[in-house]
């Protein structure tokens, strides 16, 4: 972290803005900030996904509507006598991680002449859990001159759990019902109320702990759906893969190509992450070395496995269990320039 070099006269202050406990308060401290100097205030949201996703108006929609409380906020703290100006960045673009919110926020740092950035230590954009630490490395690394806000900050366990809440408990116990079924005979009465008892006591312990985020009444059935069409595909995938690598092994040249790749796939870190990452190790040929913010690391055994990793069929396939339809048709990760071949190992 750095701090000013001792020089006077007004700041210009921008502070990224995400819907955390502690948002108000970062924007409070940045406006006493710009009172002592006479400087303006920048509000920004940074979209973590592009528009021509289904979910991106929703999500720009939300970001409006969280800058105008903090401008509020900020007006109201400093009775209208500062600068306040809000923007939204990303939306056309892919930001994945820390690395991408920090190149973007030093983008338009260097934009409107921004003096420093003042973080919300409980900071969020687009996430499930505060990404403070490494954002900082990547702020320094663009340049920027940043301080974290001193700000009341909630306990640290509520990080790891949730409200529990109906949709968690139902969307728990139906999962775990379901899974006691498969394994038993849903045909028998006495599996069928063991596997009830069971599921109760499963939603009970762990619905708050499980599920990142509640359960869409509307969208989580869809997904689930689409996750059914995905699976016999995904099989489909691994069939054809085994019949490569069995043509390549049984010809006597054996022309393995081994290289290490890394992807940066568009999908959401967490669950749709792990989908994407899970099923590129099952398919033959490929196997996941690292997933970090959406940037997988990827060996691949032969040239076809890589092609193919490249063209994104599995990617697009995850996208649409997740997200839908449309957001299947984006561009495969080498149209988008998201590929990379690692020569000596990952750098």
């Amino acid at each position: 972290m750095s701090d000013r070099d001792g020089s006077e006269g007004p700041e210009r202050l921008l502070v990224p803005i995400s819907n955390s406990e502690t948002a108000r308060q970062t924007v409070d401290y940045a406006v006493s900030a710009c009172l002592e100097t006479g400087g303006e205030l920048h509000l920004v949201y940074a979209l973590a996904y592009e528009g021509e996703v289904p979910e991106g108006a929703a999500n720009a929609e939300a970001a409006r509507r969280l800058l105008g409380r903090a401008n509020a906020w900020a007006n109201e703290a400093s009775e209208g006598s500062i600068a306040v100006e809000t923007a939204i960045l990303g939306g056309d673009e892919y930001l994945f991680g820390p690395q991408d919110y920090a190149r973007t926020l030093a983008a338009y740092a260097e934009r409107v002449g921004v003096d420093r950035v003042i973080v919300d230590p409980e900071y969020r954009p687009g996430a499930t859990a505060p990404m403070l630490q490494p954002l900082e490395r990547h702020l320094t690394e663009a340049g920027l001159d940043w301080s974290e806000a001193p700000v009341e900050r909630p306990a640290r366990h509520a990080r790891f759990t949730g409200t529990g809440g109906r949709s968690r408990f139902l969307g728990l116990f139906a999962v775990s019902y379901l899974f006691y079924l498969v394994l038993g005979d849903p045909t028998y009465w006495f599996d069928i109320v063991t596997g009830a008892a069971s599921a109760t006591v499963v939603a009970l312990t762990l619905s708050h702990v499980t599920f990142s985020t509640p359960l869409h009444p509307t969208r989580t059935p869809v997904r689930v759906l689409r996750g059914m069409l995905y699976v016999p595909y995904l099989l489909f995938e691994i069939v054809k893969a085994n019949v490569a690598i069995a043509v390549v092994i049984l010809r006597p040249s054996m022309p393995i190509d081994p290289k290490l790749t890394r992807v940066n796939a568009a999908v959401r870190s967490g669950l749709p992450l792990m989908t994407l990452a899970n099923s590129i190790t099952l398919t033959p040929g490929t196997l996941t070395v690292r997933a970090n913010d959406q940037r997988l690391v990827v060996h691949t055994l032969i040239e076809e496995a890589r092609e193919d990793l490249f063209e994104g069929a599995l990617e697009r396939s995850v996208r649409f269990v997740f997200y839908g339809r449309e957001a299947a048709r984006i561009a495969t990760p080498r149209e988008r320039g998201d590929t990379e071949i690692l020569t000596g190992g990952d750098r």
